[in-house]
């Protein structure tokens, strides 16, 4: 009794630790910690298996103030309102269009930002409240709490208000994926930038827009703010979508500056003011000219990347490696951390794609081996994405440059082995509906199509799409790949 005694005297943290000593059972079989994509995914499926799961979820405000519920970046900050407001552009577009086809539309349109982002705002929203229903039909268990690691089994989670609770687990994931980098070296850039954290709630139009960065959340917000009639520009210091075909990237930009996106290329910003009359000077360096240079906008959106949000997690303290470059958390095949019984799934882990449907597949899986006596591992190869521009770019597979680094190029024919079966190795697609089209032939590619497999399959007319089943011309050939008829 004595020796209880003083445990108790630990207080709540170690009298959670005591209680689980001496009943040799912690509170629930899995704690997610994190209410994501992959979280969500992997704690709905774990309850599937009768087990008791737990869900920790806080979202933090963004340096702007901006929060949101339950369901990570895709649901209220990425994939899902983006789409929506991709979709506002292409329908401006296709007002335009229309009287070429006979239809009498006064021009030039006018858009509404509020009205689009008040029905946006209420998408998501609803589908925040739908998350909620599901735990709760499934029977998890969810804290609207911030969570960090006492012990290997114990997190404490801390409310908005400060209130503690110990949580323990004999399986815990960790899903709390990534939050937009602000570019801290840059005067002005926290104070009067913001991000895709924020873009998507704001209730007025943001204007004449700056657009830092060259990745694909900057080149999508880019094309919608153009689309629906907003000044926008993109700056960026070196190449378009890194990592991705740069064929294709630079399609892609040229389409976009043709549609009335500026662009500044290989400038980057060194400050940003703000003036009397609200609006915000930037001032860059060209690199080309090497010349400073300044202009004025009314809202500079930073797209310079993203960092993993482990910040509070107290992983130094389980022993959770991480990698010291990028924060993130080192896993292996099965999504195992270094440390027995602690696994991660999604944008938090090092070395995997930062998509929403990797880190669902991946979670399902995890429950299913820690449950449901599986032995599948999640396939990262051959994951097909898309990058929502004016004109939508969708790939499977590898880029040419990859493939070329891979195999040597005199051993590739259009992202195609050139020898044997000529297994196709990426697919690279830019046109109307690409995630649609590029969805479809990424079945193929699972399954180790070959080019002479492709050329045998009929192509539906007239689409888009079927101009993947007459790819004949190749780069090494010299002859012109411009279509002329049908």
């Amino acid at each position: 009794m004595a020796a209880l005694q003083r445990r108790r005297l630990l207080g709540v943290s170690g009298l959670s630790r005591t209680v689980r000593a001496l009943s040799g059972k912690n509170e629930y079989d899995l704690l997610v910690i994190g209410g994501g994509s992959g979280g969500l995914a992997c704690a709905k499926e774990a309850a599937q298996f009768g087990r008791q799961v737990a869900v920790l979820d806080y979202v933090e405000p963004s340096p702007q103030g901006t929060k949101w519920g339950l369901g990570g970046t895709c649901v209220n900050v990425g994939c899902i309102p983006k789409k929506l407001m991709h979709q506002a552009a292409l329908l401006g577009s296709a007002l335009k269009d229309a009287q070429h086809y006979g239809w009498n539309i006064a021009q030039p349109v006018h858009h509404t930002w509020s009205v689009m982002a008040q029905a946006v705002q209420n998408y998501v929203k609803s589908l925040n409240w739908g998350h909620r229903v599901q735990l709760q039909d499934k029977k998890v268990k969810y804290f609207n709490m911030k969570g960090s690691f006492s012990d290997p089994h114990t997190v404490r989670g801390l409310t908005k208000g400060g209130k503690e609770t110990i949580v323990t687990a004999e399986n815990i994931v960790i899903a709390t994926g990534g939050r937009p980098k602000y570019p801290m070296h840059i005067a002005g850039a926290l104070e009067y930038g913001i991000t895709s954290d924020d873009l998507f709630w704001l209730k007025e139009s943001p204007g004449k827009t700056l657009v830092v960065g060259a990745s694909y959340v900057s080149l999508e917000c880019a094309g919608f703010l153009t689309g629906i009639g907003l000044d926008t520009t993109v700056m960026m210091r070196s190449i378009p979508l890194r990592g991705f075909d740069q064929q294709m990237a630079s399609l892609v930009t040229e389409h976009m500056e043709s549609y009335g996106t500026k662009f500044l290329k290989r400038c980057f910003p060194t400050k940003v003011e703000k003036l009397e009359s609200n609006r915000l000077q930037v001032t860059w360096k060209n690199t080309d000219l090497g010349t400073e240079e300044t202009d004025s906008f009314d809202t500079v959106l930073w797209a310079v990347g993203r960092a993993p949000d482990t910040e509070t997690l107290n992983l130094e303290t389980v022993g959770v490696k991480t990698n010291s470059e990028t924060g993130k958390i080192i896993v292996d095949a099965s999504e195992a951390t270094s440390v027995p019984h602690i696994y991660a799934v999604g944008d938090i882990t090092e070395g995997r794609p930062e998509l929403t449907p990797t880190a669902i597949a991946a979670g399902k899986l995890l429950a299913q081996r820690l449950f449901g006596q599986s032995s599948e591992l999640m396939d990262y190869d051959n994951v097909p994405t898309t990058v929502f521009t004016p004109l939508e770019y969708g790939c499977v597979g590898l880029s040419e440059e990859a493939a070329v680094q891979c195999y040597g190029s005199d051993n590739i024919e259009m992202v195609c082995l050139r020898e044997r079966a000529q297994r196709i190795l990426g697919l690279h697609f830019i046109g109307p509906n690409a995630g649609e089209v590029i969805q479809g032939f990424a079945l193929g590619i699972k399954c180790g199509a070959t080019y002479p497999q492709l050329m045998k399959t009929v192509g539906i007319h007239p689409t888009c799409a079927e101009e993947i089943t007459k790819l004949h011309i190749t780069k090494r050939s010299g002859l012109d790949a411009t279509v002329t008829g049908c």
